[in-house]
This record gives C-alpha cells, sequence and structure tokens, in this order.
C-alpha cells in the first residue's frame, strides 16, 4: 500500500534562494502529524508547496499523494486528488454565500470521482449536520464568504469545509490563529472527530494550546527549512519547557 503523503529530500527555492533543504516526512492515513518551528522556519511554505502554489520552486524532490506523484501537478489537480488546505488567512469574498461555495466545491470534487453532483435538498441536508457539530447558525450559510467573519468564524467554516469534501489528506495552517479558548476547543474537537481510516491531517502551529486539544501521533520540529527533531506529545512539552533555541543548529544564527 503506498503511503498516504510521502515527501522525498524536498528542496525548495523562492526567487533563488532555497528555504526548505533535503526534507522527508511520511503520513498515513488515521494519523495526526504536528510540525512546530520558530516564525520564518519554513512551515507554512512547506503548506503551500504541497498545495502547488506557483510562487515556489522545487528544486529537488518529490511530492506523493496516495501514491501519485504531485510534484508538478497543478493545485486544482491535487484538490481532486484529495488534498486539503485550510488557510492561514482565508479570502473573503462579497456576494458568495457560503452555502453555494461548499456545493460548488463538493460537487467538483463529486464530479473528479465520477459521481453525481448532490441535488440542493440533499447537500442541505449534509450541511446541516455539520453545521449543528459546530455550533453554527442556520443563517451562516446565506453569509458571504469570509466576509465580515470573526476570526473564530473563518477557523470554523475551513473545518467545515473539511467535513463536507472529505479529503484524505488535511494540511492545517495555524489553525489556533486569532481563537479564543473555546473557539480553540471546539475547532480541535471538531477535527479530531474527522480524523479516521480516510483521513491524514498535517497541522502546523507555533504553539502546545492546539495540540492540548488535538492529539497528535506524530510531532516534527522544522527550523531554518530543516526538519531538526521528530518524536510524539513528549516533543511538544520539550519545546515549551527549553524553546526552539534548543534545536537551532549550533552552526546557525538565532
Amino acid at each position: 500500500m503506498p503511503h498516504l503523503l510521502e515527501i522525498k529530500n524536498l528542496q525548495v527555492a523562492v526567487e533563488g534562494k532555497e528555504i526548505i533543504h533535503s526534507l522527508n516526512l511520511t503520513v498515513e492515513a488515521g494519523e495526526v502529524h504536528a510540525l512546530m518551528g520558530p516564525n520564518g522556519s519554513g512551515k507554512s511554505t512547506l503548506a503551500q508547496v504541497i498545495a502547488g502554489h506557483p510562487a515556489y520552486h522545487v528544486t529537488q524532490g518529490n511530492i506523493i499523494l496516495d501514491g501519485f506523484d504531485i510534484t508538478a501537478s497543478k493545485p486544482e489537480e491535487r484538490a481532486r486528488r484529495g488534498l486539503f488546505l485550510a488557510f492561514q488567512y482565508p479570502q473573503a469574498i462579497a456576494g458568495l454565500s457560503v452555502e453555494h461555495f461548499l456545493r460548488m466545491a463538493y460537487n467538483a470534487q463529486a464530479e473528479a470521482r465520477g459521481d453525481k453532483p448532490a441535488t440542493v435538498v440533499k447537500f442541505r441536508e449534509r450541511l446541516n449536520r455539520e453545521l449543528q457539530a459546530l455550533r453554527f447558525k442556520p443563517d451562516f450559510l446565506e453569509r458571504s464568504l469570509n466576509d465580515g467573519f470573526s476570526g473564530g468564524e473563518k477557523k470554523r467554516l475551513e473545518v467545515l469545509q473539511l467535513a463536507v469534501l472529505q479529503p484524505k489528506l488535511a494540511i492545517l495552517d495555524e489553525t489556533d490563529s486569532g481563537l479564543d479558548i473555546d473557539a480553540l476547543r471546539l475547532v480541535a474537537e471538531a477535527i479530531q472527530h474527522l480524523v479516521g481510516p480516510e483521513l491524514g491531517v498535517l497541522v502546523i502551529t507555533h504553539y502546545q494550546r492546539l495540540l492540548y486539544y488535538l492529539k497528535p501521533t506524530h510531532v516534527h520540529l522544522l527550523v531554518g527549512g530543516a526538519l531538526v527533531a521528530a518524536g510524539g506529545k513528549e516533543l511538544v512539552e520539550q519545546v515549551e519547557r527549553h524553546g526552539y533555541r534548543a534545536y537551532i543548529p549550533t552552526h546557525a544564527t538565532a
């Protein structure tokens, strides 16, 4: 069986400057991998590269999703193959309702799988179940996408998309940013509920607080564009005690 996500010897450059160095990472379905690191370490860059952002140039290595090499694939092709990226700063689109956006995205995925598109009635029934879990009111679906949303609403909407689209791999970039403790707990528990034999998760974060609720099976530290440590939950506690400085190579500048 192929790995859900396999990153082999990945090197990435932006405008000729290398920012990801010889990175190797494997994620399986049912696993929650936490990627931690200080600001500027390359965490969000890695998320964007996996998703296919054209500003980042892969100079070496491969990204393989469920046995298919997506290194040169367009973002929409990666999405059709089961990749989902929750953005750190979701964009607002005035005039596009949440429900219409979600139904378009769902039907695009259904078409890619060879399934029939969902009718308005069937899709609303599906949405209502997920809305209740994330404590959204029904009229939330009529609002314009992310337009005037609070930080918590934006992040909960990302999780709603994840629940509706049911991808194979979810990359969550700084999902905890801008959340108060109640919203953080709600979002983390909703994500944890979705993890299972059909879904693997790579969550990018600075802090332990998200991982207190979202139980990672694996933890990785990214410093200076390179993975410098890996382990389980105990690694999160070590970072909390000692900070990231303890993991910066002695030859590197702080």
